[in-house]
């Protein structure tokens, strides 16, 4: 049985080596070389936002970090870049002195498992079956010193974790922006975190590297919709608020509007940038960023082309 990780004594051994964390579209952040860290990285984590009850996120320094409060200690969902394992901490020590006993990680991305590390081997690490095969491969864990952050406990479909009012639902409805995604549910606080697979309001990082499908990405998310009950508010993987449940629906319907026009414009001849040009949305996708970013001029079309004549 593990033990418990006494938030209040910490012994941190070993010496920091330079680690990249460059994110491509097709690339996940690379993390390698990585030893035991302390620090708290790059400095972007400022505080903890509190969104329901004994339930919290953390900004910066790559994905948001939820906080759950259990009864018998607190779960982690993701731990960022490397070098951030310490401020985690420290701002989950703002808020309570129970021990954190689980972390979760939504995907295989090092700005969402890179500090997985700084957590010693008595903290459980969880993960959907995929996602634990896609960390194996990942140069920061190759270290034989740093396999305690791989993930200890998979599951195929879904899984609860605690029991009770503390109960924790995860979730797999397929490929999005990798294999492995999972969807978290804080059952009684009725809220989800989505890791990236809902990063922001904007073209997702499709990462066919790790299994990501932009063929798949609207119909995972339609799954999502209509499977999972009593949620009504989402963390996100990147961005610095919560959104609704709604506005999860509504990045389902803008995936799918997205994949049909790239079917069309692939049917016609067009270039991806073309097909990025000429891309026309209902109105309430205005705000969503689709300039530039991922993939040059033409966007996740170029990704989706190619997905399409590999069919």
């Amino acid at each position: 049985m593990k033990r418990m990780y006494v938030l209040g004594v910490i012994v941190i051994a070993g010496a920091v080596i330079s680690a990249a964390a460059n994110l491509s579209a097709a690339q996940q952040p690379a993390a390698g070389g990585q030893g035991r860290q302390g620090g708290g990285g790059a400095g972007g984590i400022k505080s903890i936002e509190k969104v329901a009850n004994n339930l919290y996120f953390i900004f910066g320094n790559g994905g948001n970090t939820g906080v759950y409060i259990a009864e018998k200690g607190v779960v982690l969902v993701d731990t960022k870049l490397a070098n951030n394992g310490q401020a985690i901490l420290e701002q989950v020590k703002s808020v309570t002195d129970k021990p954190i006993t689980h972390i979760i990680n939504t995907h295989t991305h090092g700005d969402h498992n890179g500090s997985n590390i700084f957590f010693p081997a008595s903290v459980e690490i969880v993960a959907h079956e995929n996602t634990a095969a896609n960390m194996q491969k990942m140069p920061a864990f190759q270290d034989a010193a740093n396999k305690h952050g791989l993930v200890d406990r998979t599951y195929k479909d879904r899984v609860t974790l605690l029991s009770g009012n503390d109960s924790i639902d995860l979730y797999y409805f397929g490929a999005a922006h990798t294999n492995g995604d999972t969807w978290v549910v804080f059952r009684n606080a009725r809220v989800m975190h989505t890791g990236d697979a809902f990063a922001n309001k904007g073209q997702p990082l499709i990462d066919r590297n790790n299994g990501g499908s932009g063929l798949a990405y609207g119909e995972t998310i339609a799954k999502v919709a209509s499977n999972v009950k009593n949620v009504d508010t989402v963390i996100p993987g990147h961005a610095p608020t919560t959104f609704r449940f709604q506005d999860l629906v509504d990045f389902g319907e803008f995936n799918r509007l997205f994949l049909e026009h790239a079917r069309a414009s692939l049917k016609a001849g067009k270039t991806p940038e073309q097909a990025m040009m000429d891309l026309k949305l209902p109105d309430k996708f205005k705000e969503y960023n689709l300039t530039g970013g991922r993939g040059g001029p033409g966007g996740n079309f170029g990704v989706i082309f190619e997905e399409l004549k590999g069919q």
